[in-house]
């Protein structure tokens, strides 16, 4: 079993800077893929920065150069660098965990279509970035 907790989300002005944080707990080799989701306040689902074992990282276009994904060298800290914020960015934001590339697809998939019964999930910081 996993356990994540995220932590770090408020409220900012616009153009500030947050840095969430995702605490793993538990089976940590479960956890090769990690990533960073947000559902903005009309339930709009979106991916938007992952990482994997090997600390290749991927960004939605919506985040590329203003939001930052690492991992701690023991894998048991998730961060997402947030810079630049805009009111666009508000939202619940969630970390997430699978085992394996495959799992990750499927749990990107079910996140859009709004479940987030497979993986491993946190309970979610809000982040609100208002002008």
């Amino acid at each position: 079993q996993v356990q994540l907790v995220e932590s770090g989300g408020g409220s900012v002005q616009t153009g500030g800077s947050l840095r969430l944080t995702c605490a793993v707990s538990g089976d940590t080799d479960s956890c090769a893929f990690m990533g960073w989701f947000r559902q903005g306040p009309g339930n709009e689902r979106e991916g938007i920065a992952a990482i994997d074992s090997d600390g290749t990282q991927n960004y939605a276009d919506s985040v590329k150069g203003r939001f930052t994904i690492s991992k701690d060298n023991a894998k048991t800290i998730l961060y997402l660098e947030m810079n630049n914020l805009e009111p666009e960015d508000s939202g619940m934001y969630y970390c997430a965990a699978v085992k394996t590339a495959t799992e990750w697809l499927l749990l990107r998939k079910t996140f859009e279509y709004g479940s987030t019964d497979f993986g491993y999930w946190g309970q979610g910081t809000q982040v609100t970035a208002s002008s």
